[in-house]
């Protein structure tokens, strides 16, 4: 630890961090194509393909065909085109993942990792980069604690180093994370060496951070593993996916498929089942076609660090955002330029030990989204880039469909409601053509209609019943998941559950979409993890346009036709209830009540790993400081690890910074603490606990505002006569007991 810490007080500017050893990343050129090293594609690959994209395709023509044979009975109006034309499109794209589906089954991956076989050897060196901003730092440090012992207890401490690189802006934030650090490196001394900086300029957001450490420091690792805040690995995956990049030296990225844990609330449960049950075949399905043309999802992923400055440092795109300006999604254009140079990028579907989180409710989705929304669309401006190799645009058009599906959806139950008001109110018209012997008759084939919704739900849901018959085929995994009748129980509940919430979401997604095109932008906002409790108060102020929207088209569909109203049932429940149901997805009492039932139980619940245990109490032992400046200013421990690593802003001569200034000035004039710390905002507060000196001034507020307390006499009490005590008996109602 002594020599850990010489080094860190060695390295100006940034105290916490090795030796700089930076690699350049230069911005990519989207205009012109680079040389590419020829990519061969596999047998297995290319049926693959043909399978997913083939039966995608051919799924999608028989369901337009039927489709259009279904308005076409009497003749095709202008709105029953319309209506074919969104269904086309929403039953090809739900085709495409059932055909995906079904390729995983039928069709390995070319990836295979290697089981049961001894300890790789390693030579390189890796780092494990945790980007974080205003994260709770205790859940992060737990998580690096246990993977950086259980690399130690591997023999790997030679191989493996923990880099924390921090945009932390929030200052109690702040004086948490140091502290956390702190703890991380004592718990870590001797085994795994642990880095850490914070920059004070958060240009490009997570991907400018990332960009920043391969400036710096790069040159120092042969690859790096990007964690998130909630990510979670088991050492043996780490270790495999150090072997894997160095078996293969045209491998790029490896990405791993991370299983949710961890889960409390209703909604959380909800998608950790759905996550363990039916995401290993639409994984192994993603994985089979796409081969060395795979995806990034930006964590939980190992990136040989040479491949990725030579072709992954990030241009701005031309304009003003949401659509110009810094790439948002960029874990997908950084897999897709690793593509166009040449490297390959796969999906180790077989590699166990790669957890996440979920965000903690409906609403907390849907924050997340607003986010992933304008960075999927972004990517109109880059889908059409030179060199792309056809898989990576496939990704991006993927990523802009999965929510642009929303509005089509909704566009084509608004045309299907507009055709039965139209049925209902107009006229019909028998002779269009003028002279004509027989009339045309408005009329829809309702047999084949009903044929076709059966079809529909039958390829919507195939995905599901390939994973829900895979678990109960597995007996290991049917166990752990409460046995085959609750298994089933829970894929009912899972379901129904899904089927309510997909229409809130649909509308949500929407009015993202919306103000995307409208050029609203997202911002850059920390995800809220662990706790998603709301009140009722919230959940109505923040549904209750769903549940207008919802009630409103009940009362005019009950009004024309009771059968439109049953039509449309489905989809106006999730909106009429959409308050209750946001309300309940954050409930940790709700997802309780469905575990003491047995319900939504994945094997990370029943039968948790080693490390899963080991996390939960790291987590304990790792406490997050109370009131961060406070306690700063009241704890030597905690003002000596966070003075550790704090250091001024950078600034050019000439220019000097209008917070630090007027932080000093408050300072200055303030007499107590409290009165210092409601007179600073935020960016002087980050100001004054960079800065020893202002630190010390805190404290000597602080102190002065203790011995003025004690100093100050203290006031006594005034006797009460009898005659008042009898007269506050009889205004109370003798709830004041008489003295003894």
């Amino acid at each position: 630890m002594d020599q850990q810490m010489t080094i860190f007080s060695a390295i100006p500017g940034y105290p916490g961090m090795p030796p700089e050893q930076g690699l350049p990343t230069p911005s990519q050129d989207l205009s012109r194509a680079p040389v590419r090293q020829p990519a061969a594609t596999s047998y297995s690959v290319n049926l693959a393909r043909c399978l997913a994209f083939g039966g995608a395709l051919a799924l999608g023509a028989f369901g337009t065909y039927e489709m259009m044979q279904v308005v076409s009975a009497g003749g095709t109006t202008v709105l029953e085109g319309i209506i074919t034309a969104l269904f086309a499109i929403t039953f090809t794209w739900i085709s495409f993942a059932a055909s995906s589906a079904i390729t995983g089954v039928l069709v390995r991956p070319d990836r295979r990792m290697p089981t049961d076989r001894e300890a790789p050897k390693l030579s390189g060196r890796t780092a494990l980069v945790m980007p974080v901003y205003n994260e709770n730092p205790a859940e992060i440090a737990a998580a690096l604690r246990v993977m950086g012992r259980g690399l130690a207890e591997a023999g790997r401490k030679r191989n493996f180093e923990i880099v924390i690189i921090s945009d932390t802006s929030d200052p109690d934030a702040w004086v948490a994370e140091t502290a956390a650090v702190d703890q991380l490196q004592r718990a870590l001394a001797g085994l795994v060496p642990v880095w850490y900086r914070r920059r004070w300029d958060n240009a490009g957001k997570k991907a400018g951070n990332v960009r920043e450490f391969i400036e710096r420091w790069g040159g120092r690792y042969d690859h790096f593993i990007v964690l998130d805040a909630d990510s979670l690995m088991a050492p043996s995956t780490l270790i495999e996916l150090a072997a894997a990049m160095e078996e293969d030296p045209q491998l790029g990225i490896l990405q791993t498929v991370p299983t949710l844990a961890g889960g409390r609330t209703l909604f959380q449960r909800m998608q950790q089942f759905a996550n363990r049950i039916y995401g290993p075949v639409v994984a192994n399905g993603l994985a089979a076609w796409q081969g060395g043309d795979g995806n990034y999802w930006g964590h939980n992923a190992i990136i040989r660090t040479s491949a990725f400055a030579q072709c992954c440092g990030l241009p701005d795109l031309p304009g003003r955002q949401p659509f110009g300006g810094q790439i948002l999604s960029h874990d997908f254009v950084e897999a897709a330029l690793m593509r166009r140079a040449g490297w390959k990028v796969e999906i180790a579907t077989d590699l166990p030990g790669s957890w996440e989180d979920s965000p903690p409710s409906l609403v907390d989705t849907a924050v997340r989204d607003r986010r992933w929304a304008q960075g999927n669309l972004q990517h109109l401006r880059i889908i059409g880039a030179k060199g792309l190799a056809w898989p990576s645009r496939v990704h991006f058009a993927a990523g802009i469909m999965s929510y642009c599906a929303s509005p089509i959806w909704l566009l084509l139950i608004v045309a299907g409601f507009a055709l039965a008001l139209q049925a209902h109110f107009v006229k019909p018209e028998y002779f269009p053509d003028g002279l004509q012997l027989f009339p045309t008759w408005p009329v829809l084939d309702s047999e084949r209609m009903i044929r076709l919704f059966i079809v529909t739900m039958g390829v919507l849901l195939l995905p599901k019943f390939i994973g829900l018959t895979r678990a109960l085929l597995s007996p290991h995994l049917r166990r752990d998941c409460g046995g085959g009748l609750r298994l089933v129980g829970s894929a009912v509940v899972e379901l129904a559950l899904s089927a309510l919430y997909a229409p809130i979401m649909m509308v949500i997604h929407s009015r993202h979409v919306f103000e995307i095109l409208v050029g609203r932008d997202a911002g850059w906002a920390p995800q809220r993890r662990g706790h998603g409790g709301m009140t009722w108060g919230d959940a109505v102020r923040c549904h209750y346009g769903h549940t207008l929207i919802g009630l409103g088209t009940a009362v005019v569909a009950w009004i024309l036709s009771p059968g439109i109203l049953a039509w449309l049932a489905p989809t106006l429940a999730g909106l009429v209830l959409s308050a209750p149901l946001s309300y309940a997805s954050g409930s940790e009492a709700a997802g309780r009540a469905l575990r003491r039932f047995r319900l939504l139980l994945t094997p990370e619940e029943r039968s948790p790993s080693r490390i899963l245990r080991e996390h939960r109490a790291a987590i304990m032992d790792l406490r997050r400081p109370v009131e961060g400046i406070v306690a700063l200013v009241r704890m030597a421990s905690v003002r000596e690890a966070h003075l550790r690593w704090a250091f001024e802003a950078p600034r050019r001569r000439g220019y000097p910074d209008s917070a630090q200034l007027t932080a000093a000035q408050k300072l200055s004039e303030a007499e107590t603490l409290e009165e210092a710390l409601s007179w600073l905002d935020k960016r002087e507060r980050m100001h004054v606990i960079s800065q020893p000196a202002l630190i010390d001034r805190l404290i000597d507020l602080d102190v002065g505002t203790v011995r003025r307390r004690e100093q100050a006499p203290q006031p006594q009490p005034n006797p009460i006569s009898s005659a008042e005590r009898q007269q506050d008996e009889r205004a109370l109602g003798g709830l004041v007991a008489s003295p003894a």
